[in-house]
């Protein structure tokens, strides 16, 4: 939340009076919840002046806040009866020795504890720096009574008190206090003097006094009070302001309180980094926005699954609201699935006015409401929509007309090179774009790459890159195990095979080792892609790896998803999820059954398009209920599924992405998992002895095993992996690993 101290309204002649229009107490109250740095020179603290002095604390730290303090340190009974002596202290109220803060800890209050707690925060965050002091040959107090309140923005109010930061000083007494505010011109050398003198005592420069050690006292704090998050610390706030509003009889010191209340509020319905993440953004998501900014708000982040992409591209646009105060944003994904999955992330941020575009939601109406006499330029709004939604030219007509401030955000970004979206790019004005994808780059389609590149002012490697490698070395993804299983292909499929090889090679260019771009090309890639993909020994492969991992896990396959092989691969460019065709259907109702029949108690279930409640599936599978699921292509991309433990792959795909975005499904990490365990079913051809149909069959074989080589050799047994493969590398004369 942005601060500006200007915005409070001071007493005109700078002079706060206990009993009157201009409390001291609300002083400290307004000045707090509006500072990012607070410079605090006191004599000492009281529980009952805590008391009052809590409440606007969360705040401040909310804004960032920090503290230097000196102050007294009341060690002995002889302190404590010095203080009494020279100040008329309420019976009630007790001192608080700080070095003995423990002991004392069963005989606060909830006030004090929340402001020891927000004071914990401070000191656990470095955000707080105490100096304890008493005056020189141990004659007297320390008997400070002033400080100076920073904003944000070259503001400063500086004060000093007649009063003691006790109950009756600040409530009771016929108290006052000066203030000094830097934007008049006849204060700028009284704060300055000040500010020459705390850093003189701050620094331990001072002949006056002499210095206590601290690091006992910050020791004590924060083993006696536990560290919070502010979102906690707030609610905690706000609460005791509403208990002391209604035991308080001045109205002046009421209404302080109620405007703190407001403050908080404000803050409650300010986007804000989610609850769950302690720390805020992590350093990585911090870079990955630097490097955005820096690209002129233009990128690709190269993430794998499971490392906060979307958390990362979020907190770019809650950034962008910090500066701009305001955010506007379109979030285009591949499924309607994901419609629902972003709108949640978004929420977790506190974004507001979000709309779901697609063809299944009713999106005109709402953004014809909220576009009602232009309010699109004015107000904050997240829209997120399917590709293929956004290409329609109905979109398209409200889309050309947003700010150009508008974030743009494609996940799964390589889905923005199909033709539909690509001959779009060029009339799109936003100037501020995000690309997302574990794998931005599309095999077998330079020419789509370059653009996309293009577009957003990138190239491999790309502005932001989060490897697998990485996320497994540091933890966010867990460990995992790699099996294959050699699946060979039949006598007659082998030969349909190397007839769709022999016909391709007729429109191989052999300058540029690349298949000419043509559609009788991607027919004969997907036929014989086809061939592999529903090699008839898979379902037998199938039944028996299935056999084994319930016998491996104690005759038990809960938390297993089944990929099972299927068609083409899905263009979200040309529709919003993949539908299963008659021959998908039968495949996966024999898949689930050969499931079923390992043992009557196992509870399968299918997530495919036509699944019923898929968000409920997903919970069921969370929670244990359904032990397997199988699928084909409705968990590919983004579905987040962090129970799943054992994945075993039936479908072979020679593009990378579709199985690094699988691997992806059950590597997430959850508290209940140490470790994930991939399944792999490996198609080989035929052996034959011609050495022409060896050639082709050895690029099969390389094909197929490029996902292989990138599973095995992050994985936790690459040793077992070779020795799995090692017959069949031999004969091919392939090396698995260069």
């Amino acid at each position: 939340m942005n601060t500006d101290l200007r915005k409070i309204e001071f007493a005109k002649d700078g002079v706060y009076r206990t009993q009157s229009s201009n409390e001291p107490v609300s002083f400290y109250l307004y000045a707090l919840s509006n500072s990012i740095k607070f410079d605090l020179l006191l004599g000492y603290f009281s529980s009952s002046a805590i008391n009052i002095l809590s409440l606007g604390f969360a705040t401040f730290l909310y804004n960032g806040g920090k503290m230097r303090i000196v102050a007294n340190d009341v060690l002995s009974e002889n302190d404590a009866n010095a203080i009494k002596n020279s100040e008329t202290i309420n019976s009630n109220s007790k001192l608080l020795d700080l070095k003995n803060i423990k002991s004392m800890r069963e005989s606060l209050d909830e006030y004090n504890n929340h402001f020891f707690n927000c004071i914990s925060w401070l000191i656990a965050n470095n955000r707080i720096e105490i100096v304890l002091i008493k005056p020189k040959n141990s004659r007297g107090i320390a008997h400070y009574k002033s400080g100076v309140f920073y904003d944000g923005i070259g503001n400063k109010v500086q004060f000093k008190a007649s009063c003691n930061f006790t109950y009756y000083g600040l409530v009771e007494n016929l108290e006052e206090l000066d203030v000094n505010l830097s934007w008049e011109q006849i204060a700028e050398s009284k704060i300055k003097s000040y500010e020459d003198y705390f850093l003189d005592v701050f620094d331990k420069k001072s002949d006056v006094v002499d210095y206590i050690d601290v690091e006992d006292v910050l020791k004590n704090i924060t083993e006696t009070f536990s560290v919070q998050s502010i979102e906690n610390l707030l609610i905690d706030e706000q609460t005791l302001i509403e208990k002391k509003s209604k035991l308080l009889n001045s109205k002046t010191l009421k209404k302080s309180l109620e405007n703190v209340s407001d403050i908080i509020e404000k803050i409650n319905n300010e986007p804000k980094f989610p609850a769950g993440f302690k720390d805020g953004a992590r350093p990585y998501q911090i870079e990955a926005f630097n490097k955005w900014v820096d690209n002129d708000y233009s990128g690709i982040f190269a993430m794998a699954t499971g490392t906060g992409k979307t958390i990362t591209a979020l907190n770019c646009l809650l950034n962008l609201h910090k500066q701009d105060a305001t955010y506007k944003a379109v979030i285009l994904v591949p499924t309607v699935a994901l419609l629902q999955q972003w709108k949640k992330e978004c929420e977790s941020f506190n974004f507001k006015n979000i709309i779901l575009v697609s063809s299944k939601t009713d999106w005109l109406n709402q953004i014809s409401k909220n576009n009602t006499h232009n309010k699109f330029s004015s107000t904050s709004f997240i829209i997120i929509v399917t590709y293929v939604t956004f290409s329609k030219s109905k979109f398209q007509s409200i889309f050309n007309d947003l700010p150009e401030e508008t974030m743009l955000v494609g996940d799964e970004v390589h889905n923005m090179g199909s033709p539909n979206l690509l001959k779009i790019l060029p009339n799109i004005k936003l100037k501020r774009k995000l690309g997302l994808s574990a794998t931005p780059h599309r095999k077998y389609d330079e020419e789509s790459n370059e653009t996309l590149n293009n577009y957003f002012r990138d190239k491999p490697p790309y502005l932001y890159e989060f490897s697998m490698e990485r996320a497994l070395q540091e933890g966010r993804l867990c460990n995992y195990t790699y099996t294959p299983h050699l699946v060979q292909l039949t006598e007659e499929e082998n030969k349909e095979y190397i007839k769709y090889t022999q016909r391709l090679m007729l429109f191989f260019d052999q300058d540029t080792k690349k298949y000419k771009n043509s559609k009788e090309v991607t027919d004969l890639l997907l036929k014989r892609k086809n061939v592999i993909n529903k090699a008839s020994n898979k379902i037998h492969s199938f039944r028996k790896v299935i056999n084994q991992v319930y016998v491996e896990n104690r005759n038990n396959l809960k938390y297993t998803l089944v990929y099972v092989p299927e068609g083409s691969e899905p263009d979200y460019g040309n529709y919003e999820e993949y539908v299963e065709n008659e021959d998908d259907k039968k495949l996966i109702n024999d898949y689930t059954k050969i499931v079923s029949e390992v043992n009557q108690s196992i509870m399968v279930r299918q997530y495919t398009s036509q699944t019923i409640e898929r968000n409920r599936v997903i919970d069921d599978f969370t929670n244990g209920k359904v032990d397997v699921l199988t699928s084909m292509k409705c968990l590919d991309e983004g579905v987040d599924i962090p129970r799943s433990e054992i994945a075993i792959f039936c479908a072979s795909s020679g593009n990378p992405r579709q199985f690094i975005q699988r691997r992806g499904r059950v590597l997430r990490n959850h508290i209940d998992k140490s470790i994930a365990k991939i399944h792999d079913l490996v198609v080989i051809p035929f052996q034959s002895h011609d050495d022409k149909i060896i050639e082709a069959e050895k690029s099969m074989i390389k094909n197929e095993l490029q996902r292989v080589i990138d599973f095995a050799s992050l994985s936790l047994n690459k040793i077992d992996t070779y020795e799995i493969l090692k017959p069949i590398l031999e004969k091919y004369n392939i090396n698995l690993y260069n």
